[in-house]
């Protein structure tokens, strides 16, 4: 479609007006080729003819594209549509920044936004441009990413005309490079100098002018510079033609440099007393512009600033004073009168009166001669060839040579101070890359211009060729980069009026060479340009002025009076006067005109050069360069480094001249909008293909347009080829790239009006079918209601029918019931009487019955009973009769076979063929015996003759002598024990009386309670009996409640802004503390960097003794910060370590010569390999104890099970007695006698004992048996015989059983002496090989190293070293490859066994046994020793719940309690373990009432975790939450025991046994709480670092609603490296899975929390703040981003974070009442604000729902409010100003407290560490063998 098509009736167009330069229109009749009738707003109607295309007027933009970030996103592009979409943003939406490309429009609000804070720099930071809102800080981001990206030096251009921010927008990018390029979160000293540069430079450069109050005279390029690691490390400035004449005259309402006004208004501060200043209306250089003060501008405040800025930046105190001095003397030299000489020719002489009170004081100021001070100001000497004379200045020409002198003073010293500045922001590292900032002033032209107009207009004619250029560049690359075919651009080309000026022949060239002429004057320069210049096309002569000239510039055309022109490019200074200068006592002074130039004083050269020297500079005119030629040279190196970087740039535009806020001035705004060059960005992107779509967002978009046939299925670019095709029929209006669509102007507008009209059609639809639905709906709705009625009707008139029929059969009924109730209780009552009577007759006869069967029953028994007696007691006497035969006949036979047992046991031949075989078999064992020992014994004396050998025995002995003498400590410690333990038996005693008192006043105070009660339940009845007599006499103030509830609210609050600022505090002091270290330990490494002097001998054992006393010493540092006692134990340990460390390092000392002494090695070696056998002896040892020590424990465990079943068989017996007993006295109750049953107990009694006797004797007898025999085999070594024994004349001869016995304990001896001499010849067997394989390898080994020592002797000693090493080298390989086979060998062996033990736990589950230690305790073990021993009782002991140590381990046992502890291992463990066993070891010290060592070990566990969380845990999260669990349990811990009653409301009684006796440790509480809370933060840091990347994309970006996605498509018009890797997210997320991946982060942090047993409340509070930070980091972000604001991403948003809330009520968060959903309100209530409707009856709805949000969120968010469409109503400027008017109350409270409009994403509640009792009893606490070998550490109590 053609351009002309589009103008039909209801186009809307821009015609052009005088007053506000374009205002909108429609077209009343289609456009017939001529002319276009048109009607404005106002109804004006307007014809407009048309010759040509270029007549038509601009069309206007659809409404959907109003207000766009990105200008070039408009489908119109041209001046109008740019004015009014800036307009539109500005004061609509109080926007400011607005992109243009690649441009960024920055307009001056006049207002102080709060959109700068750190919590906006935070919110750019790693983002893409053009993902958020326009902002300064998000070129400034660009320009950091592409050059971190990139590695490109970058540059950011801010120009613009004075007042429009161009100073203000240079220091806010510098502030975001402060930020983000720092080294951590507090700003290095090179940063601080960065930005304190800025005051200075602003107190000496800028001043007040008409259009700005702080406006700056003078260009500076900053350059910033980074290291590799792109931290800033420097800074340098140049600076550009300061503005001199401002120093000596201002015009009406404008003011000097601010640095003037600052001494003026602190006169009265120290630095400033005695330089005779006054008030600035007293100067005449300061009093001209009549208007000296400055709305909201404190001169002494800003005065303080500039003087911390000089200080910080390394001004010493002598350099202020003088900077000082010199100003106040420009000042006073301003106040020099200079009047006409008296006498003959007045005129032609000058003179200073000697009354003048000025001069003097600049005399004294400058330090220099009065006399000829006063003489040089009047005259001036003239050089004729040879010969010099003086002659007098007019008072004008005097007047004119000091102002002259003031400005070259100030331009001296402001070139100095920049030098300075450079000095001191110069870094000595090497510079990576940098970032330049350019502050220069825009195009600028006033009524009369003059030569620094004509210099700044030369400048913005170099920078704007140049952004044409960039500008083109970018826009061929994007076309050439998606392939697609193009034309050249046309675009402005500014060389001609750039040559007119700098030619040979140009301005810049004849004005130099008119300042060379003796006479040249301005208006013989103007003459010569008129005559040079006159074919120059940019080049012509005013027709009304001799005087002036016109150049034609890029933005408009400019007059320039010549007036000045020459005197201002010379910038002469008469030469005595600065003679009189350079020799003055101050040395500032003198050296600004030794020095004078701008090359030597100013900034440092570009890139590459260097300062030319002092000489260079010489006084001599002839060598002095023009300020024209220095200004063009300094422009070139500048464009040069310009185009060097990768440029950025800012435009800044004024919108009205009078200071007011958010008032648009369009004349102005078009005016700055031609010359800053954005209109021709604007020109050159509508000369191409401006709007640009992918081919995805493209088909979103338009695919109502297109059929079905069209639409390919997952390809979109032949779909969007097909939908473009049909819809556009000329093939010039766009092309196709290779990932984007390309439309030339005005194509887009044309397919949204095709999209707007076929969903205005299909919304027709949808209404007529709807409407249709809705009235037939009705119909049948009117329908069904008459039916309803009809049926109703119907209904009531039956039903009266039937109630009629109802009431007569009731009657009926009724009489009937009646009628039958009288005849029933008729009958029922003589139905009763019979009932009575037959009752009464059958009892009478079953009594009589009954009597008879007993009296029956009862005969029959007595019957059983005597029958029964009579025949027990025959039975009786037949059984004993029977008894005592069989016992005479069986007593018969026992005695003959006694008789004959007798004779045989007398036979001594028959014992000895017994035991003949025994003793061969004893002897030759013992034989064999002797043999063995004595081969050991020869083995033994082998090996002792090494010195080794003897060494271990002397340390043994020495070992043994501490044991004995231990072992005496021991007694005497038992003793003292035991006059402890009577002492506590004594004060248990009294304890108990004390009991007992207690007892006795808690009645009598029970009692007194009682009373008490009574009393106050009488007075609570009083009490309510006055309230309800005042409540029905008056009612309650409801105002007072209230007033009281605010002012209980007001507390609370206050109460919680003092908590959070004393935590705010907290971490701050940790911050600084962790920075402090972290200085101390550069300045260590510092301090020790040139005393690394190693050799082969001592590198690693150096290192290690440094490593350990570097340790040590920091250990006593960080704990001397809680007190003194824990540092003095640990320094006393640490000089212990050094003695031992200064011995070993004796060992490596170097000799004279600084060689390596090899047998030295050897003989350290040697002592290694010794210390490395003596350690796998002593494990062997330690092994063989640990096997001895389990056996016994298993034996142990064997005798008190046995124990046990014998004291269970002693309680079965008592019970079997009491049993038979109570059996005995029942039979007697009931039968009388019964003497059988007594005997028979009796007779079982008497049998029991016996039996007990016998064992008793059997036990004794073994007892004996088994002593004498080890006895006798130990002593004699031989078996000693029971016959032997026997034969020895005693009479009495042992019983067969006895001696059987005897033979079967002597085979058990003679098995377990054979057992032992088998196990002692395998030892030595084994020790026999070791000890040869040992002797062999040193064999080898001395070999080896003989030959070396042999070969390197007539070596030198660097090859000797060779050698050496590599015999090291490979004794070292061999040894390696034995270790790596042993180590695969045991690999092997734990493989194998693990199979094995596998397969056995399979078979013991197949055959249902439950548990394997159940299993090991039932096998019996084989090891144990003689069970016929007696049993040895073991007590139970009663533990008291604390644990004791060696206080000289206190340091080694904290560190396995704190420092080795894993979280993994804690994750095993009862939770607060190491906290319960730190508490047993304080109880224990409370105990013993050890003041010292409690303050130790708390001070050391609390270093130790501090030590520990910043060691290893910066990161993670999981050791943080184990300690932060355990610090609360201790505390908790402090609390519960500490015997205070508010908190042993839940302890048990045993718990309050257990509280702290002597100590009270209530301080340390506050240490471990702060403690606490620098650990819950530490957590909640790391926390909000891993959701921070994904936070934005899943709270914001995931659409978790299907098919519900409005968006409306963004054009690509982004610079093309800004959509690159992102450099803070690792990877791209996708927002499919980012809100799963968000829940899944947050169920990990919640399940590591809650698996160290921390607190529920804890973990709610913890939850609370990542929520908090969760929705400050989307809401923040939502308030960036326009395309995110509309109503259906606002259902998406809010579906997402009602996940969030639903997670948290799954994870039961707000159980414990912390209100962790509230902390989403604002997010939520923004997505509501977004859905809400809004119109003007919906404004106090609004206002009510949005109570969390601040008024300026609230506006912003309707600000940036659009629809998606163009049926969506937008919101108008009204109704959000209705908004304010309501909030107006708010938003005043707000800016009272300086509310922002982010919010702070650092911010952080106060954390409540509530009281949590624990009910664990310490007597029945275990310390598992698992935790780090701690029980060997420890000794329970």
């Amino acid at each position: 479609m053609s351009t002309k098509e589009l103008y039909t009736k209801g186009a809307r167009v821009w015609i052009k007006d005088p007053q506000t330069v374009w205002k909108p229109a429609s077209v009343t009749t289609d456009f017939d080729g001529k002319s276009l009738p048109v009607e404005d707003e106002a109804g004006n109607a307007h014809t407009i003819s048309i010759k040509e295309d270029a007549d038509l007027p601009p069309l206007r933009n659809p409404e959907i594209l109003i207000g766009e970030n990105d200008l070039t996103s408009l489908s119109y592009l041209h001046e109008p549509a740019v004015l009014h979409n800036l307009e539109v943003r500005f004061v609509d939406r109080n926007e400011i920044y607005t992109y243009c490309g690649i441009v960024l429009v920055a307009i001056n609000p006049y207002y102080n936004l709060q959109i700068y804070n750190n919590d906006t720099i935070t919110a750019y930071r790693g983002q893409n441009m053009g993902d958020l809102d326009p902002h300064i800080y998000a070129v400034s981001e660009e320009a950091f990413k592409l050059m971190e990206r990139d590695g490109a030096n970058q540059s950011i251009i801010v120009s613009g005309e004075s007042g429009a921010g161009k100073t203000v927008s240079a220091k806010y990018s510098m502030r975001y490079f402060a930020s983000v390029g720092g080294t951590g979160e507090t700003e290095t000293q090179v940063e601080r100098r960065v930005m304190a540069s800025s005051p200075i430079v602003e107190a000496i450069g800028n001043a007040k002018t008409t259009r700005n109050d702080n406006s700056s005279r003078f260009g500076k390029y900053i350059e910033i510079d980074f290291s590799k690691s792109f931290h800033i490390i420097g800074a340098s400035m140049k600076t550009y033609l300061l503005e001199k004449s401002r120093v000596v005259f201002q015009a009406n309402d404008e003011r000097n440099y601010h640095i003037f006004y600052q001494m003026c208004a602190a006169k009265e501060e120290k630095e400033l007393l005695g330089l005779s200043l006054r008030e600035s209306d007293d100067f005449i250089y300061t009093n001209q512009g009549n208007n000296p003060n400055i709305d909201n501008v404190d001169d002494v405040t800003e005065f303080g600033k500039t003087h911390e800025a000089l200080k910080q930046l390394g001004f010493n105190d002598g350099d202020i004073g003088s900077i000082y001095k010199i100003m106040a003397a420009i000042l006073h030299l301003g106040n020099v009168k200079i009047s006409p000489g008296s006498g003959r020719g007045d005129s032609e002489t000058s003179t200073v009166r000697a009354e003048d009170a000025s001069l003097p004081v600049v005399a004294s100021l400058l330090e220099v001669d009065e006399k000829l001070l006063r003489q040089w100001l009047c005259n001036k000497k003239v050089v004729a060839r040879n010969d010099s004379y003086v002659t007098p200045l007019k008072a004008a020409e005097a007047s004119q040579a000091r102002d002259a002198l003031a400005k070259c003073i100030y331009s001296n010293l402001f070139d100095w101070i920049v030098f300075k500045i450079n000095k001191a922001l110069k870094t000595s590292h090497k510079v990576n890359k940098y970032i330049g900032v350019l502050d220069i002033y825009g195009f600028e032209t006033i009524d009369v211009n003059s030569f620094e107009q004509f210099c700044i207009n030369y400048a913005n004619e170099k920078l704007q060729q140049q952004f044409n250029q960039h500008v083109f560049k970018l826009e061929q690359e994007e076309y050439v980069k998606e392939e697609i075919e193009w034309k050249m651009i046309d675009y402005y080309d500014n060389q001609p009026c750039i040559e007119l000026i700098e030619s040979k022949l140009g301005v810049l060239a004849l004005l130099d060479e008119e300042c060379r002429m003796p006479k040249g004057s301005d208006k013989s320069w103007v003459d010569k340009l008129y005559d040079k210049c006159k074919n120059w096309e940019h080049f012509s002569k005013p027709r009304l002025s001799q005087t002036a000239f016109l150049v034609r510039h890029f933005a408009d055309k400019v007059e320039y009076e010549c007036d000045g022109f020459l005197h201002k490019n010379r910038d002469t200074v008469m030469e005595e006067q600065v003679v009189i200068l350079k020799a003055s006592r101050n040395k500032l002074v003198s050296d600004l005109f030794l020095s004078e130039g701008p090359d030597t004083l100013g900034a440092p050269p570009a890139r590459g050069g260097k300062l030319p020297p002092p000489s260079a500079a010489g006084n001599k005119k002839a060598h002095k360069k023009t300020v024209g030629s220095q200004f063009r040279d300094s422009l070139n190196l500048l464009m040069d480094n310009l185009n060097s970087t990768n440029p950025h740039y800012v435009r800044c535009i004024k919108p009205n001249d009078a200071k007011q806020a958010f008032m648009f001035d369009n004349t102005r705004a078009v005016q700055q909008l031609r010359a800053c060059g954005v209109l021709e960005t604007v020109r050159i992107s509508a000369a191409g293909y401006p709007s640009r779509w992918t081919y995805q967002d493209f088909y979103v978009r338009y695919r109502v347009l297109c059929h079905s046939k069209d639409v390919k299925q997952g390809d979109y670019f032949t779909t969007c080829e097909n939908i473009v095709a049909r819809l556009i029929p000329d093939p010039d209006k766009y092309q196709f790239g290779k990932n984007k669509l390309f439309f030339r102007a005005g194509q887009v507008a044309y397919m949204e009006k095709l999209r707007s009209d076929r969903l205005k059609a299909c919304g027709i639809m949808i209404q007529k079918n709807v409407k249709m639905l809705l009235y037939r709906k009705k119909y049948l709705r009117i329908q069904a209601a008459t039916g309803t009625i009809q049926r109703w009707v119907r209904g009531h008139t039956a039903r009266r029918k039937v109630t009629d029929i109802r009431r007569n059969r009731a009657a009926v009924k009724m009489q009937a019931v009646v009628r039958g109730w009288l005849q029933l209780k008729r009958y029922q009552k003589m139905r009763k009487l019979a009932i009575g009577l037959q009752a009464q007759i059958r009892a009478w006869r079953a009594r009589r019955e009954y009597g008879e069967m007993r009296r029956n029953k009862a005969a029959l028994t007595i019957q059983t009973r005597v029958r029964g007696w009579l025949q027990r007691k025959r039975y009786q006497k037949s059984l004993r009769m029977i008894v005592m035969a069989q016992s005479a006949v069986r007593r018969h036979f026992a005695k003959k076979e006694l008789k004959k047992l007798k004779i045989e046991a007398k036979s001594v031949n028959h014992q000895r063929e017994l035991n003949k075989g025994l003793e061969n078999k004893i002897i030759s064992l013992q034989q064999r015996l002797t043999e063995a020992k004595e081969e050991s014994k020869s083995l033994r004396s082998k090996v002792e003759k090494g010195a080794e050998l003897s060494g271990e025995l002397v340390k043994f002995k020495k070992t043994e002598e501490e044991s004995k003498i231990k072992g005496n400590k021991i007694k005497e410690l038992e003793e003292e024990l035991r006059s402890v333990k009577a002492e506590l038996a004594h004060e248990t005693d009294e304890k108990v009386d004390l009991v007992t008192e207690k007892v006795r006043s808690e009645e009598e105070w029970a009692n007194a309670q009682v009373v008490h009660k009574e009393e106050i339940g009488k007075l609570k009845e009083e009490l309510e009996n006055s309230k309800k007599l005042v409540e029905s006499s008056s009612q309650i103030d409801p105002e007072q409640v209230s007033r009281l509830e605010s002012e209980k609210t007001a507390i609370h609050q206050e109460y919680e802004q003092e908590r959070i600022a004393y935590q705010k505090l907290l971490k701050d002091f940790n911050r600084l503390e962790m920075a402090n270290e972290n200085l101390q330990d550069e300045v260590n490494i510092l301090r020790g960097g040139n005393m690394h002097n190693r050799t082969i001998s001592n590198v690693s054992m150096t290192s290690s003794i440094m490593g350990e006393e570097d340790m040590s010493l920091r250990v006593g540092e960080e704990e001397s910060a809680y007190g003194s006692v824990s540092g003095r134990s640990s320094l006393v340990s640490t000089l212990d370590r050094r003695d031992r460390d200064r011995q070993l390092e004796s060992l490596t000392v170097l000799p004279e010569n600084g060689q390596q002494d090899v047998g030295l090695m050897m003989k350290l070696q040697g002592a290694l390999k010794e210390a490395h056998r003596e350690k796998e002896a002593l494990e062997r040892k330690l092994e063989d104890i640990e096997n001895s020590v389990a056996g016994a424990e298993r034996q142990s465990a064997e005798i008190q099970k046995l124990q046990e079943l014998e004291i269970e068989n002693g309680k079965l017996r008592e019970d079997m007695g009491r049993l038979r007993t109570t059996v005995a006295n029942l039979g007697t109750e009931e039968a009388g006698e019964n003497e059988a049953a007594r005997e028979m107990a009796d007779q079982f009694e008497a049998m029991q004992e016996e039996l007990d006797r016998r064992r008793a004797e059997c036990l004794q007898l073994k007892t004996v048996l088994a002593n004498v025999q080890l006895s006798g085999t130990v002593e004699s070594g031989e078996p000693s015989s029971l016959m032997s024994e026997a034969g020895s004349g005693h009479g009495s001869a042992p019983e067969a059983e006895e001696l059987l016995l005897a033979y079967e304990t002597q085979k058990n001896v003679i098995q377990q002496l054979q057992a032992s001499l088998n196990q002692e010849r395998e030892r030595a067997v084994t020790v026999e090989k070791e000890l040869r394989a040992e002797v062999e390898k040193v064999g080898n080994l001395n070999r080896d190293q003989q030959a070396v020592i042999q070969t390197n002797m007539n070596k030198a000693p660097s090859n000797q070293t060779e050698a050496y090493m590599q015999h090291e080298l490979t004794r070292l390989t061999g040894e390696n490859f034995d270790l790596r086979e042993k180590i695969e060998n045991l690999n092997d062996s734990v493989k194998k066994l693990k199979r094995q033990l596998k397969t056995y736990m399979k078979k013991l589950q197949e055959s249902g046994v439950g548990n394997i230690r159940d299993m090991d305790e039932r096998v019996p073990d084989s090891t144990e020793a003689d069970q016929t021993l007696p049993v040895i009782l073991k007590k139970e002991a009663k533990f008291l719940g604390m644990l004791e140590y060696a206080k000289e381990q206190e340091e080694k046992l904290l560190k396995s309690i704190i420092t080795d502890l894993k979280p993994r291992v804690a994750c095993q463990m009862l939770p607060g373990m190491p906290a319960y066993i730190v508490f047993m070891l304080i109880r224990h010290l409370d105990h013993i009432n050890d003041d010292k060592n409690v303050r130790s070990l708390i001070q050391g566990g609390i270093s130790h975790i501090k030590k520990t969380i910043k060691k290893r845990g910066q990161t993670d999260i999981e050791l943080k939450t184990l300690w932060l669990s355990n610090t609360l349990r201790l505390l908790h811990c402090l609390k519960q025991y500490s015997g205070e009653p508010q908190f042993q409301a839940e302890s048990s009684a045993k718990q309050i046994e257990h509280c702290l006796r002597n100590f009270d440790l209530s301080a340390y509480r506050r240490v471990l709480s702060d403690i606490a809370v620098w650990i819950y933060q530490g957590i909640t840091k790391v926390m909000e670092e891993e959701v921070q990347p994904g936070l934005v994309v899943a709270l914001l970006e995931h659409e978790g609603i299907g098919g519900l996605s409005g968006d409306k498509p963004r054009p690509m018009r982004g610079r093309a490296g800004s959509t690159g890797n992102d450099l803070d997210t690792p990877t791209h997320l996708d927002p499919k899975e980012a809100l799963d991946g968000l829940l899944t982060q947050l169920t990990r942090f919640h399940l590591v929390l809650q698996k160290h047993g921390l607190d529920p409340e804890i973990i709610s509070q913890i939850f609370r703040q990542i929520f908090y930070y969760l929705c400050a980091g989307s809401l923040n972000n939502l308030l960036l981003r326009k395309d995110m604001c509309h109503w259906s991403r606002g259902m998406q948003i809010r579906y997402n974070i009602a996940q969030l809330e639903q997670w948290a009520r799954d994870q039961n968060l707000e159980d414990t009442g912390s209100k962790v959903i509230d902390t989403l309100l604002p997010i939520i209530q923004a997505t509501q604000l977004l859905q809400a409707r809004k119109s003007e009856e919906d404004v106090p709805g609004i206002c009510d729902m949005c109570d969390k949000l601040r008024v300026s969120q609230i506006i912003k968010i309707l600000n940036l409010y659009t629809p998606a469409d163009e049926f969506e109503e937008r919101v108008s400027p009204a109704f959000v100003r209705k908004i304010q008017n309501k909030l107006q109350e708010r938003a005043m409270e707000e800016a009272k407290n300086q509310v922002t409009l982010l919010m702070d994403t650092k911010f952080s509640f106060a954390v409540r560490f509530p009281f949590n009792p624990s009910n664990i009893n310490f007597a029945e606490l275990e310390i598992p063998q698992m935790y780090n070998n701690l029980p060997q550490l420890v000794r329970k109590v």
